[in-house]
């Protein structure tokens, strides 16, 4: 391990497409409610769309032309649009809100319950992911994610990648911020943090966005870490 990583102490992690396939598991829960109420929708284009609206409804919030809005909401608000794209109408208000809901319920990548449990060992593992506290905490009830604990912008009322989600979290893990890690599969939200001080890993996640489709795989030398999996980046960090 290099030496300028011995003082990190603690791993925050980007969730979604990190941790978790957002799109397979999307894909999945739309694709049965398709064959439920015998709709003819592309459940993959369906999961892309959805998630398409993600940034810029974010920054409709930092540049203040939406109130302070926690994730779940603004799922709801970008899944409506989309059925309406999609010219889906056959669903209640409780099926809306189940299906919303499936930001609770994305399924883990097959190295990530199993990484996570080796740096534990070393590390405080937490999240640092822009969904919402009872999000994650239900993700990772349902998913085996063995955090220490939670950390969210919601908490700091700021979207990564402002600095006061990774300043924040920082602060209140009681570190100085070279003494946190931020691991992602999300090159932007590295180098954010990496701006405010934070040492930074990259993990690849080739299938995030379906296979063949990722923009960029390329390992990067700015980074302190360059990893395939979790269970690379555990080997790296000596564990």
């Amino acid at each position: 391990m290099k030496a300028e990583l011995m003082a990190v102490k603690a791993l925050t992690f980007d969730v979604f497409g990190t941790v978790v396939d957002w799109r397979g598991s999307i894909a999945r829960e739309v694709r049965a409610v398709a064959q439920e109420k015998k709709l003819r929708i592309n459940a993959t284009k369906f999961a892309d769309a959805w998630r398409a609206g993600y940034r810029p409804a974010m920054d409709r919030v930092a540049a203040g032309t939406l109130p302070w809005t926690k994730i779940d909401d603004l799922h709801r608000l970008i899944l409506d649009d989309v059925l309406t794209k999609f010219r889906v109408s056959a669903l209640s208000d409780a099926e809306k809100t189940h299906l919303n809901r499936v930001w609770h319920r994305l399924k883990p990548w097959s190295d990530s319950v199993r990484g996570l449990k080796r740096l534990k060992k070393r590390y405080t593992i937490s999240t640092l992911s822009n969904g919402n506290v009872a999000l994650l905490n239900n993700m990772a009830k349902n998913a085996g994610l063995p955090w220490d604990l939670i950390l969210s912008a919601e908490i700091f009322h700021h979207y990564k990648p402002e600095p006061e989600v990774y300043l924040g979290a920082a602060a209140i893990l009681g570190l100085q911020p070279s003494e946190v890690m931020m691991v992602a599969a999300h090159k932007d939200d590295l180098r954010a943090a990496a701006r405010q001080g934070l040492r930074t890993a990259l993990v690849l996640r080739p299938d995030e966005y379906g296979r063949g489709r990722h923009p960029d795989l390329s390992p990067e030398p700015a980074f302190d870490i360059n990893a395939a999996d979790f269970n690379d980046l555990a080997a790296q960090l000596g564990l």
